[in-house]
C-alpha cells in the first residue's frame, strides 16, 4: 500500500489554480453532472422532451417576430434552422453564465460542511449544460438533414471540429463570467439581480437572431466585433449551415476575452471560497 498526504489549507498562492486537484475529484464532477441534469426535469410529466420543446418553441417565437413581423436576413438559411441552431447555442452560454453565478449562494449548505475542490461545482454545470446541448442538436441535425435533401443548405462538413471547439469555448467563457458574478455576489447581492437582464441584454448584442453580415459598419459592428459571443456563433453556423463568416479579428478578440474571463475567474473564485462563508 501506498501511503500518502494530504494537506488542507486556507493559505495558498492565489495564482495556484490547483486543476490537478479538481482532476483527481473528477468522479464527484460526474456525481455533480448527474445531479443537474437529472433534477431538472424531476417531478415533469415530459421530462428530458422540454429539451426538444422549449428550443423549438422558442425558435418558432423568433420565426414568427424577427423573421416574419421584423423580416430580419438569415443570409439565406432556412429560418426555423437559422433560430434553432442560435438558441440551442445561446441556451447553452447563458446557463453557463446564469447557473454559475449562483454558485457560492446556491451551494452554501453544501460548501461549509465538507471539504471538496469548490471549482469542481461550476466545471460540472458546464459539463451539464454542454449535455443538454448535445441532445437538442439532435433535432438541430434532423431538421439540418431535410433542407439538405431538400437542396436549402450545404454544410461545411471539414469544419466540423470547430464546432466542438466553439462549444469548449463558451463553456469556458460562460463559466469565468458566471463565477466572476458568484464571486462578487457574496457581497454584493444587487448583482445577481442584474443578472438575467444583462445576459438578455447580451444576447440580442449577439448575432444570435440575425447574422453579422446584416450590420456592415459603424459602432455596431464594432460593438459585435469586441462582443466574444460573436465569433463562436459565426464559426458554429458556417460549419453547421454553411453560412457565416470566420474573420481573424473577432476570432483573435473572442479567446482573449475567454482567456482573461476563465483565468481571471478561476483566481477571483478562489479567493473567494476562503472567506465567502464569513458574508453569505
Amino acid at each position: 500500500m501506498n501511503d500518502y498526504h494530504v494537506h488542507i489549507s486556507a493559505k495558498h498562492n492565489p495564482m495556484d489554480l490547483r486543476l490537478g486537484e479538481v482532476w483527481r475529484y473528477r468522479g464527484l464532477i460526474r456525481l455533480f453532472t448527474r445531479r443537474n441534469f437529472t433534477v431538472t426535469y424531476k417531478q415533469t410529466v415530459l421530462g428530458p422532451a422540454w429539451l426538444f420543446i422549449s428550443p423549438l418553441l422558442t425558435s418558432i417565437v423568433y420565426l414568427i417576430i424577427f423573421g416574419r413581423i421584423a423580416d430580419l436576413s438569415t443570409d439565406g438559411t432556412p429560418q426555423l434552422l437559422f433560430y434553432l441552431t442560435g438558441t440551442g447555442v445561446w441556451t447553452y452560454f447563458s446557463s453557463c453564465v446564469t447557473v454559475n453565478s449562483g454558485t457560492f449562494v446556491n451551494n452554501a449548505h453544501l460548501i461549509g460542511k465538507v471539504y471538496f475542490p469548490r471549482l469542481t461545482i461550476p466545471v460540472s454545470s458546464v459539463l451539464s449544460a454542454a449535455l443538454k446541448l448535445a441532445i437538442q442538436m439532435i433535432l438541430v441535425l434532423v431538421l439540418l438533414a431535410v433542407y439538405m435533401i431538400a437542396g436549402n443548405v450545404s454544410p461545411n462538413f471539414a469544419a466540423w471540429p470547430l464546432v466542438l471547439l466553439e462549444v469548449l469555448q463558451l463553456g469556458l467563457l460562460g463559466m469565468g463570467v458566471g463565477i466572476v458574478i458568484s464571486s462578487l455576489t457574496t457581497k454584493y447581492r444587487d448583482l445577481s439581480i442584474l443578472v438575467s437582464f444583462g445576459v438578455q441584454l447580451w444576447m440580442y448584442a449577439s448575432p444570435i437572431v440575425y447574422p453579422l453580415s446584416t450590420v456592415s459598419v459603424g459602432w455596431l459592428r464594432t460593438l459585435l466585433i469586441i462582443n466574444p459571443v460573436t465569433a463562436p456563433m459565426e464559426i458554429i453556423r458556417y460549419a453547421l449551415l454553411g453560412k457565416g463568416s470566420i474573420e481573424a479579428l473577432p476570432v483573435i478578440l473572442s479567446w482573449v476575452w475567454t482567456a482573461a474571463a476563465a483565468l481571471g475567474g478561476i483566481v477571483l473564485f478562489n479567493r473567494t471560497e476562503r472567506t465567502f462563508l464569513d458574508t453569505v
